[in-house]
């Protein structure tokens, strides 16, 4: 068989996650695979293997596969020839365009700690910042453009149709009104249409304020949510299109207020003082070891839930993988979120796709991806249900349980992007 050519170079975009670490959480450093096919920085792993007792000495610390004798390490060099690459083009991308590629094959310095970000993602960030600054610039123009029209003088010889059309004529061109013709009118009707779309552009422009706030925005804003910004910002030339504000839940009246429960916390997790957010930890937290904690970035809520009615809404929306749902405390520390008989959740993968998980059967329901998912569970019937709640409630997927024990609200932030967090709302009644 003949052996591979020097082909073409095929462009593959990566993520520093790709080629990380989960103990450090940094780049793989003289990477060494275990027989299950998880890999680690070799050091780490050997530090890690020290610091625990006997009885699961030997664990992999994703799977938590465990081996009867110490496994051989061995740098895995192509992992590292990768990781190296990573971290020159890494380099590059950071010192801009016009620096030049650092000559060698060896390794280069490893990007400044905590930005955790993909070559793709430092690109569309960049023309995110451009259009934000376009659309507010534009945004101004359009208003000073109207305000003038505004202020014209009144002339009888012209209609209002004949006004709306220099007005479009305006919008397009961009045509200085100082340079428009002084016989613009002004009638009664299409001064009220002026003025509704002033205000209309006003709005406009405010939304585009808030949302393109690119010294607060995090990083990790993705290439979706701009668009979900946009889509929220624009704001319609009539009062028949504009989007109802969001009414109360149906289910507030069921309303309930989780918090989580530090005992089943994951070490790559944290969560807030008022323990209504939970985030994948920059570093391997020093909880105390137990068998109630998870070893997956997984975890469930204090409140057993046996009877009644019960509701609480979820926002989802600064966290690229994630899933939510139910489980029993008795489920698998080992185990993930709807793989087991005892849970059920819903599952961003953060491929465009989004499943439900019951009974250890995956249903595709598709490729739109909730901001705020409220939970229904009906335990007088044996139903729970997920709800789409951004602006108004929309089913998601709907299934019969028969819950032997209680259920607790239970959460998992897979991908680990640190910074990349869950909140329990507080839901509106």
């Amino acid at each position: 068989m003949a052996g591979l050519g020097p082909g073409p170079a095929v462009p593959v975009w990566l993520a520093e996650d790709d080629l990380g670490c989960i103990i450090c959480q940094g780049l793989l450093d003289c990477p060494a695979t275990l027989p299950c096919g998880h890999s680690f920085c070799r050091h780490c792993l050997e530090s890690l293997w020290d610091a625990r007792g006997a009885g699961d000495r030997w664990a992999c610390p994703t799977c938590r596969e465990v081996a009867a004798q110490q496994p051989r390490l061995q740098k895995n060099t192509l992992l590292q020839d990768l990781a190296d690459k990573y971290r020159r083009a890494a380099l590059e991308v950071e010192a801009g365009p016009d620096s030049a590629p650092r000559p060698g094959p060896g390794p280069s310095p490893a990007p400044r700690p905590g930005r955790r970000r993909s070559l793709q993602r430092v690109e569309v960030q960049k023309s995110i910042t451009e259009v934000g600054q376009e659309l507010t610039e534009l945004g101004e123009r359009l208003v000073d453009i109207v305000r003038s029209l505004q202020s014209q003088r009144p002339l009888s010889e012209s209609g209002p149709d004949n006004e709306l059309s220099i007005l479009g004529k305006t919008f397009s061109s961009g045509v200085d009104l100082s340079m428009a013709s002084p016989k613009l009118v002004t009638s009664d009707a299409a001064a009220g249409k002026i003025k509704d779309i002033l205000h209309d552009l006003e709005e406009i422009q405010e939304k585009l304020r808030e949302n393109f706030s690119w010294k607060e925005a995090p990083e990790a804003q993705t290439q979706g949510e701009l668009l979900e910004a946009l889509s929220s910002s624009s704001c319609p030339l009539s009062d028949q299109s504009r989007p109802a504000l969001r009414r109360a839940s149906q289910f507030a009246q069921w309303a309930i207020n989780p918090t989580f429960n530090l005992k089943s916390l994951s070490c790559s997790l944290e969560v807030s003082r008022d323990f209504h957010t939970v985030t994948v930890s920059p570093r391997l937290q020093p909880y105390r070891l137990s068998c109630e904690r998870f070893s997956t970035s997984q975890v469930l809520c204090s409140q057993a839930l046996s009877s009644g009615k019960h509701y609480w809404e979820v926002d989802t929306r600064n966290c690229s993988h994630w899933a939510v749902g139910v489980a029993s405390w008795e489920m698998s520390r080992d185990q993930v979120l709807g793989r087991t008989t005892d849970s059920c959740c819903v599952e961003w993968k953060g491929t465009n796709q989004l499943s439900a998980w019951h009974m250890v059967k995956e249903t595709v329901l598709g490729s739109d991806r909730p901001g705020v998912v409220g939970i229904w569970l009906n335990l007088e019937e044996g139903k729970l249900a997920f709800y789409s709640v951004d602006n108004q409630e929309k089913l998601l997927y709907e299934c019969t349980i028969s819950a032997s024990s209680p259920l607790h609200p239970a959460f998992w932030l897979y991908g680990l992007h640190p910074g990349n967090h869950l909140i329990i709302k507080q839901v509106k009644v």
